[in-house]
């Protein structure tokens, strides 16, 4: 049986085409996810918000196949009206399925509060629309923001094409001295490849929006094994 240790159920935008296969690759033996989608061609504050109506459906549709733990899959579309809005949608997926739920947004918090981040260089694929949110959500939980950056882009399909090296270039352009975290956002933009390399080379820590949702689904999950070569928090995996 496939998700014999753990059956991940994720929600995804519908151009996401990354967050599946980074999931697929941080997995241990045993932890499978299982996906649905929510339609989205474009990343932006009217488009993200309208996805959101499809959380009950794709929260139906993934309580059949029992997993263990509900991820909705988008960074953006999870803090998009502030850190309400990310217990709203917590709210609804339980309410639709009884199943241990949680967003991209919420993993990320709960992933600086882990590791004791106080001042976050956050780099992005993202319009600045989102950009200012993404920077008053951090900054709503108590964290100064030290730079933001992002590159632009508005449609998901351009997003997930990127190569890792974008992430790690753009993320070395955030970085300041004094800065602790590098938070790069979005689940959609590649980022596990360039984890550990940021982390020697900077000497900070690194935060991306896939490493903490696998993280946090793991912990959901009652999972406690290390999982190297994703960074730090999840090689701590408790």
């Amino acid at each position: 049986m496939y998700g014999e240790r753990g059956k991940i159920g994720l929600i995804v935008p519908s151009a996401n085409t990354v967050m599946e296969p980074e999931f697929s690759k941080m997995a241990p033996a045993g932890i499978a996810t299982f996906a649905t989608r929510m339609f989205l061609k474009e990343v932006k504050v009217e488009t993200l918000a309208k996805m959101a109506e499809e959380v009950d459906r794709a929260v139906r549709e993934l309580s059949t196949a029992q997993v263990d733990v509900l991820v909705f899959g988008c960074t953006s579309g999870s803090l998009l009206k502030g850190p309400e809005w990310d217990k709203e949608i917590v709210s609804r997926m339980k309410k639709a399925s009884r199943i241990p739920s949680i967003t991209t947004s919420g993993a990320v918090i709960k992933a600086l509060e882990a590791i004791g981040a106080r001042r976050i260089a956050v780099a992005t694929p993202y319009l600045d629309e989102l950009n200012i949110r993404v920077k008053q959500f951090l900054e709503q939980h108590g964290f100064e923001v030290t730079e933001t950056k992002g590159l632009g882009l508005s449609k998901g399909i351009e997003i997930g094409n990127q190569y890792p090296e974008t992430a790690y270039d753009l993320a070395k352009c955030v970085y300041r001295p004094g800065t602790d975290t590098v938070f790069i956002s979005c689940t959609d933009f590649r980022t596990i490849e360039i984890i550990e390399k940021l982390e020697r080379e900077l000497c900070v820590d690194v935060i991306t929006s896939n490493q903490a949702s696998f993280w946090y689904a793991l912990k959901r999950m009652k999972y406690s094994e290390p999982v190297k070569g994703y960074g730090k928090l999840l090689s701590a995996v408790k």
